[in-house]
């Protein structure tokens, strides 16, 4: 785990993320992320893997290496959007197995979640949606972890637990069938220099940069969620 960043105040956090690679957090929620530590509130990251599966453009070789680089990238993206130099935000990096979540022991990853949550006191969390939101398999399982964990919370004291979402409905029909449209929209546009700049830190993930811009350039200065209604977050599970 890599060194983190805790609340000298007692706080709960304004938003936590949770998600399973380095890079995770910047396509879709950095601009959300520079608003609110712009605004004084504390924001948090917990990456559960190190990235070793990703690609490497030929930039690196093996497993550890390409971990160590993504987490020399994340750093500096971090360090863009503020989140490591905020008094009170935090990052924690886990080593869970890259590409391989689906057959990590389940409540391992669930607990992680619940902990993250319980200590850290999010005002909101936010995770990939059911289908991952493109249907990796270490999205879907980190969202089947993150509300399982959620659940689990004391009902009436869950965090608004928001899910990345794109008004586009995925081409793939399975994933169609579980796509959430978002209910929140974010328009960050002022903030576009500094978020194209933190992207560009995943230097080894250029490829999945030139992808998103491709299939979805209104999303670098709107930021979309799906937020679960109200009465989940006070039902009993």
């Amino acid at each position: 785990m890599l060194p983190t960043m805790t609340s000298e105040t007692g706080k709960g956090l304004k938003l936590l993320l949770i998600v399973p690679h380095p890079d995770d957090e910047v396509y879709g929620a950095s601009g959300t992320l520079m608003e609110y530590l712009a605004a004084g509130e504390s924001c948090g990251l917990v990456t559960l893997t190190r990235g070793e599966a990703g690609r490497t453009l030929g930039l690196c070789d093996g497993p550890e290496e390409l971990a160590r680089m993504r987490a020399v990238e994340l750093a500096a993206c971090l360090e863009v959007i503020g989140l490591t130099t905020t008094p009170g935000s935090l990052h924690e990096q886990h080593q869970f197995p890259d590409k391989y979540l689906k057959d990590y022991p389940f409540e391992e990853l669930v607990e992680t979640a619940r902990e993250a949550m319980e200590r850290l006191r999010p005002e909101t969390v936010l995770t990939f949606p059911p289908n991952g939101s493109n249907g990796h398999p270490d999205h879907m399982t980190t969202h089947r972890a993150v509300k399982a964990a959620w659940d689990r919370l004391p009902a009436g004291s869950r965090p608004v637990l928001w899910y990345y979402a794109s008004e586009t409905p995925p081409e793939n029909e399975e994933l169609r069938a579980a796509w959430l449209p978002p209910t929140v929209k974010r328009d960050v546009s002022a903030l576009v220099t500094r978020k194209l700049q933190a992207i560009a830190c995943h230097r080894s993930q250029a490829l999945s940069t030139v992808d998103f811009i491709r299939k979805f350039p209104e999303r670098v200065t709107s930021e979309t969620f799906y937020e679960v209604p109200e009465s989940l977050r006070g039902a009993q599970s």
